[in-house]
């Protein structure tokens, strides 16, 4: 599958060659602060298949955490395109918003950190949903 997206500006563009591996909604506190307020949208794609056409991103990395996840923005307008999470090496989050299709996403396979859910956050009934991170087997997982 062949998905292309840019930032809200179009400085960068993206293509990324992949299957998407899931779909995420995440209800953490730094995902609000990213969307200003809302749940993170996510698509799961292969890193090694993903490549900036245009323009470079500039990257922010919290330097007070163990295991921080690097956040790849557009430079001129701000737009977070993309994650990079140590936890899942080899995989980048990309944010749906920045799809040249967003209704790719459909609807999330599993909604996250629910522990930060706020009143005005929409949760699907029929989606698994978590107080942190679902794991393989389904537990979940501490939160970092």
């Amino acid at each position: 599958m062949m998905l292309t997206g840019r930032c809200y500006c179009g400085a960068l563009r993206y293509r990324a060659h992949s299957e998407i591996k899931a779909r995420i909604q995440c209800c953490c506190r730094e995902c609000q602060y990213i969307s200003g307020g809302n749940p993170n949208l996510i698509v799961v794609l292969d890193a090694n298949g993903l490549h900036y056409k245009t323009g470079t991103p500039k990257q922010f990395t919290r330097p007070d955490l163990p295991a921080p996840v690097t956040r790849e923005f557009c430079p001129d307008c701000g737009t977070h395109l993309l994650t990079r999470s140590p936890r899942m090496p080899g995989l980048v989050l990309v944010k749906v918003g920045t799809l040249d299709t967003p209704s790719l996403f459909g609807s999330p396979d599993v909604v996250i950190f629910t522990c930060d859910r706020q009143t005005f956050h929409h949760v699907p009934a029929d989606v698994p949903a978590y107080e942190r991170r679902a794991t393989p087997s389904g537990a979940a997982a501490p939160q970092q």
